[in-house]
C-alpha cells in the first residue's frame, strides 16, 4: 500500500493522463515537473492581458513567478516553505528564460537558493513554456534541519546565487557542477588551445569535476566519495559517454553510486560539456549504503541501484534487453504515430524498476519521482499508456524533457530516472 500523500489531478490538460503534482513521503516533499500552464486545462498562466501580450513583466519573468509561488502555495499545504527546499533542478530550450528566472528565483528565495542544476535542452514537456522546475524540500523538524556549505573551492556561479552544498539529516546536497567559475574553464580541466593532444576536455573535465569539485564539497560537508548514493550527469556530446564512464569507474568502480547519464543540448557555461550534481550520505549517517542487486541486463544502466534509509535510487534505465539491443526495435519505428517504441520500452523499464524494488523490499507504489528524459516529446503518450497499463489511474509524479539527438542506444525513446520512498 502507497505510504505517500499525494497531490494529484486526474487529467492533466484535459489529457486524461493522472499527473501527481507534488508528493509528500515521510519528511521528504517532490514537486517533480512544473511548467506555467494550469494543470487541469492546459492553459497558459504566463501569458499577458489578451491584446497587450508586452505588457507588465517579461514573459520568462512571469513563467519563473508562476512556478515558484505555486511551489510556495504547496509547501505550506504540506507544512513546509520555500526556505526548507534542498535541491531545485531546471531545464529551459535556451539560455533565454535564465536570467529572467533567476530573477524570480531571488525574489521568491531570497538569501537562501537550495543547490541547484540547470541545463539547457530541445524543449520542455509544453511548447509553450520556456522553463520545466523540479524541487525537493523537507518537513521542517529538530532532526531534518539544513546547514549551508560554502567549500574555499567550490562556489556557485555569481549570477545564480544558490548555496553549492547543503545538509539535512545524513544526506549531503551538492549542486550541480561544472569545470568552471565566472571566468570560464579553469585551466586544470581544459586541453591547451595550442596543443594537438594532451588530453581530451571529457576526461580532463570530468576528474576535474571528481577531484577539485566533488570530494572537497563532500568533505566540506562531513562526508567524502564512497559515501556516494546518488549522482546525475549531464554530457553535451553522446560520443562522450564512453570516456565519462571510464574516467568515473577509475573512482567508483569499488565505491558504487547510482548514476544517471543524460545527452544535453549545452550549459551555462562556455566551454563547459559536462554538469554533475551529487547526493551523498554524511560520514557515520545513521542510514546506510547498500547496493541492490536484480537480474536486470547489463546494459540497461550505467550504474547500480543504491538504498539508503528510506530512499531507494536506481540508475537511469534504458529498455537494453539480454541481447543488447533495444526492446521492441525490430516494429517499434513503423508505429511511431502510436508512440510504440516509447510503450514498449517503458514496459521494459518499468519491468526492471520493479525487479530493483522487490530486490529492495521497496515497491513503485511509493513512487516519488520519475523523470523522463525522452528523444521525442512526441513519445511520452506511449510513456502514459505503458503506465496506465500497469499501474492503472494512479498519479505519476513525472516531468518529461526532450534531449537532444542521439540517444546513447540506437533507437531509445527513453532514459528514465526513479526516486522511490522505502520506509
Amino acid at each position: 500500500m502507497s505510504q505517500l500523500e499525494v497531490k494529484a489531478v486526474a487529467s492533466l490538460a484535459g489529457s486524461g493522463i493522472p499527473y501527481a503534482h507534488a508528493v509528500k513521503a515521510g519528511p521528504w516533499i517532490f514537486m517533480t515537473g512544473h511548467e506555467a500552464f494550469d494543470f487541469n486545462t492546459g492553459a497558459d498562466a504566463a501569458a499577458g492581458p489578451a491584446g497587450y501580450p508586452a505588457y507588465g513583466k517579461p514573459r520568462y519573468r512571469r513563467e519563473g513567478d508562476f512556478i515558484l509561488e505555486r511551489f510556495r502555495r504547496i509547501l505550506r499545504e504540506f507544512g513546509s516553505d520555500l526556505p526548507y527546499g534542498v535541491r531545485l533542478d531546471q531545464y529551459y530550450p535556451s539560455a533565454a528564460p535564465v536570467d529572467p528566472y533567476h530573477l524570480a528565483r531571488r525574489a521568491a528565495f531570497g538569501s537562501y537558493i537550495p543547490p541547484s542544476t540547470s541545463v539547457i535542452m530541445q524543449r520542455c514537456f509544453s511548447r509553450a513554456t520556456a522553463i520545466s522546475a523540479s524541487m525537493m524540500a523537507v518537513v521542517p523538524s529538530a532532526d531534518y534541519t539544513i546547514e549551508r556549505i560554502y567549500p574555499a573551492d567550490v562556489t556557485a556561479p555569481s549570477s545564480s546565487g544558490f548555496v553549492p552544498a547543503i545538509t539535512c539529516n545524513d544526506f549531503v546536497f551538492v549542486a550541480g557542477q561544472m569545470a568552471t567559475e565566472d571566468h570560464g574553464l579553469d585551466l586544470r580541466a581544459h586541453v591547451p588551445d595550442y596543443a594537438r593532444w594532451g588530453g581530451t576536455e571529457i576526461r580532463k573535465q570530468t576528474e576535474f569535476l571528481i577531484t577539485h569539485k566533488l570530494a572537497p564539497a563532500l568533505k566540506a560537508a562531513g562526508s567524502a566519495l564512497e559515501h556516494s548514493v546518488k549522482a546525475q550527469v549531464y554530457i553535451e556530446k553522446t560520443s562522450d559517454f564512453a570516456d565519462f564512464i571510464d574516467v568515473w569507474s577509475t573512482h567508483f568502480a569499488l565505491i558504487p553510486c547510482a548514476l544517471t547519464v543524460v545527452p544535453t543540448t549545452s550549459f551555462g557555461s562556455v566551454g563547459g560539456i559536462i554538469e554533475i550534481n551529487l547526493l551523498a550520505l554524511k560520514t557515520g549517517a545513521s542510514r546506510a549504503k547498500q547496493v541492490v542487486e536484480a537480474d536486470l541486463p547489463a546494459m540497461a544502466a550505467y550504474g547500480p541501484c543504491i538504498r539508503a534509509g528510506d530512499l531507494l535510487f536506481p540508475s537511469g534505465l534504458m529498455a537494453i534487453g539480454l541481447d543488447g539491443h533495444i526492446v521492441g526495435s525490430q516494429v517499434s519505428s513503423f508505429f511511431d504515430g502510436l508512440a510504440h517504441g516509447a510503450f514498449v520500452q517503458a514496459g521494459a523499464v518499468y519491468d526492471y524498476a520493479e525487479a530493483l524494488c522487490a530486490a529492495a523490499g521497496a515497491s513503485m507504489e511509493n513512487l516519488v519521482r520519475a523523470q523522463y528524459f525522452v528523444g521525442s516529446a512526441g513519445d511520452f503518450p506511449g510513456i502514459a499508456a505503458a503506465w496506465a497499463a500497469r499501474y492503472g489511474a494512479r498519479p505519476q509524479p513525472f516531468v518529461c524533457i526532450e534531449t537532444p539527438p542521439p540517444m546513447p542506444a540506437p533507437g531509445a525513446a527513453l532514459i528514465a530516472d526513479f526516486w522511490i520512498y522505502a520506509p
